[in-house]
């Protein structure tokens, strides 16, 4: 049983900008802890307080989205038309956000101001301005990318569209389709195409002589990264740059060229461009908070480093924060949680006299990655061999590039006790 809620503990108000999986991460585990719940993240490290009050929290989430996008599925989403629709659910779809202690905003925080603690946050919907006060605060943005690494659209409605539309320019290319980049978009988004339209031409394009050239990786990862895309059906273009792509309409049909460094030319029916830089999603953030590239400073404990006014009131995870290691989904679930444990905390030392924090620190994440090349993976970590094949696939993507390993970390589909209680 629950223990009681102290007659001084309010209502916690907690303001969570972002709705993937950093975001949604702490929603839920904020949700268990606020209610006397042992969290669902099973965590060594964390040590839950069986004595510990109830600190009820009311949940404001916005997101300029309708819903939750699985990031790492926008290769597959946007080359299968049977993929797309699973990828992308909307926030009142998510059966473990359905409570009263969660409101959803479908929007974007223009501005906040830390030493008030309030957000200007401007409606998607209607446009109206409104301005949100909070106790505590987690940013939880992520990086603004371009398509085909993400969609641009905000509704799930529109994205069907959007995907439906690329789907079927892709598989349609006569010409063939040219993927520009060879990091890790450019090399999944080039050999889901050619898993899912094995008929059609696929043709990736880098400038380097090797893939995955800009990420701090074992370079046997890379090596073998090139040799599952060209056993993939990928024909593969190394060292050479586009220099210019032509398009123009012949009887109604899109035909282009792709003029590359050397001088060589590639016909093709579309191009995908996979190279652009991400920019960090911060400019709601006051520039205290924020380094020269936008990223938002922060310390172990995931709050803001001082300098800017109640910094231990806002919280930051996920691909927002400056922090080491390459941008993951697992680190952001990661960070999520850690986040929701140090905002409790703080909750608890508000609510419990005497109460000093005792917050969960990060540590320095090394650089490591898992990459879906077709039928088969390559993982990359500190430590540990460079390891491949389908056996690899199913264990870091499953059968649907990892959504259902995401959702499940995250425990969106069912709850942990029947008597939650959630208030």
């Amino acid at each position: 049983m629950s223990s009681p809620t102290p007659a001084s503990a309010a209502v916690t108000k907690v303001l969570v900008i972002g709705g993937s999986y950093a975001g949604l991460s702490a929603t839920v585990n904020l949700l268990d802890l606020g209610n006397h719940i042992k969290p669902r993240f099973n965590y060594p490290s964390y040590k839950h307080d069986p004595e510990a009050p109830r600190t009820p929290v009311e949940i404001t989430i916005v997101d300029e989205r309708d819903g939750f996008y699985h990031l790492i599925g926008s290769p597959l989403a946007f080359a299968s038309d049977s993929y797309a629709p699973q990828s992308w659910t909307r926030f009142v779809d998510i059966p473990a956000l359905q409570t009263p202690a969660v409101r959803f905003v479908q929007g974007s925080v223009a501005s906040v101001d830390p030493e008030a603690k309030t957000a200007s946050i401007v409606n998607g919907v209607t446009k109206e301005v409104s301005v949100e006060g909070y106790d505590f605060l987690l940013a939880a943005t992520g990086l603004r990318r371009v398509f085909p690494v993400q969609p641009q659209s905000l509704s799930r409605k529109a994205f069907l569209l959007e995907a439906e539309e690329h789907i079927h320019a892709v598989k349609n290319a006569v010409d063939g389709v040219v993927v520009v980049g060879g990091g890790a978009v450019g090399i999944e988004m080039a050999a889901e195409l050619k898993l899912v339209h094995p008929d059609v031409k696929v043709t990736l394009v880098h400038s380097r002589e090797k893939l995955l050239s800009s990420e701090p990786l074992d370079e046997e990862m890379k090596d073998r990264a090139l040799e599952l895309l060209q056993e993939a059906g990928v024909e593969t273009i190394m060292g050479r740059r586009v220099k210019e792509t032509r398009t123009e309409m012949k009887d109604g049909i899109k035909k282009m060229e792709v003029e590359l460094s050397d001088g060589s030319k590639l016909a093709a029916s579309e191009v995908i461009m996979a190279l652009s830089k991400s920019v960090p999603s911060s400019t709601y953030l006051p520039a205290s908070a924020v380094d020269e590239e936008g990223y938002v400073k922060i310390t172990p404990s995931l709050h803001l480093e001082e300098g800017t006014p109640n910094a231990t009131s806002h919280f930051v995870a996920g691909d927002v924060a400056r922090w080491s290691g390459i941008k993951r989904c697992g680190g952001a679930m990661h960070m999520g949680f850690y986040a929701a444990v140090n905002i409790h905390q703080m909750i608890l030392s508000r609510v419990v006299p005497g109460h000093v924090p005792a917050f969960m620190d990060l540590v320095k994440f090394e650089p490591s990655m898992g990459l879906a090349v077709g039928k088969k993976a390559v993982a990359s970590g500190p430590g540990v061999p460079v390891t491949f094949g389908e056996d690899v696939m199913k264990a870091y993507f499953g059968d649907d590039l990892g959504l259902s390993i995401c959702w499940d970390y995250i425990q969106l589909s069912t709850e942990k006790f029947k008597e939650r209680n959630l208030a």
